[in-house]
């Protein structure tokens, strides 16, 4: 039997943001000031947590970007927002718009969302998201 390859893919679970989507959120939500999740060479605030400063383990202030990794950690990174938010902490979350998942109903729905019309092209991406994306925001 022909093994079927899988419809919607990806070798990594890091999408990077557009720079210039970015900019656009940045001006409607506040300046940003802390990235939770990004590289040294995607960073997108001036104070960022990589992989190994670990924004899950970090307490986080101001007003935050999170694109976080789309695999199964997505889980843990809402949870994150979300709990920073009831603290008084602004977190502004791009995420694919999976409202089938768990972490949907348990974090997403708890803020505002807005769902993104069209695909984005994330930075460095040949083509667009095979997802469609929502801005999540937690206050």
């Amino acid at each position: 039997m022909k093994k079927l390859k899988p419809l919607m893919s990806s070798q990594s679970s890091e999408w990077e943001t557009p720079d210039d989507f970015f900019a656009e959120m940045n001006t409607l939500y506040g300046a940003f000031t802390t990235d939770v999740c990004a590289t040294p060479e995607n960073a997108k605030c001036p104070v960022y947590y990589t992989k190994d400063t670990n924004g899950l383990t970090q307490s986080w202030s101001g007003i935050c970007w999170m694109n976080p990794p789309y695999g199964r950690e997505i889980k843990a990174w809402m949870k994150k927002a979300y709990n920073e938010s009831l603290r008084g902490v602004r977190v502004v979350c791009l995420v694919p718009a999976r409202t089938d998942t768990v972490w949907w109903h348990d974090y997403a729905i708890k803020g505002h969302i807005t769902f993104i019309k069209g695909r984005l092209k994330f930075k460095g991406a040949e083509h667009s998201a095979p997802f469609p994306s929502a801005i999540v925001v937690f206050n």
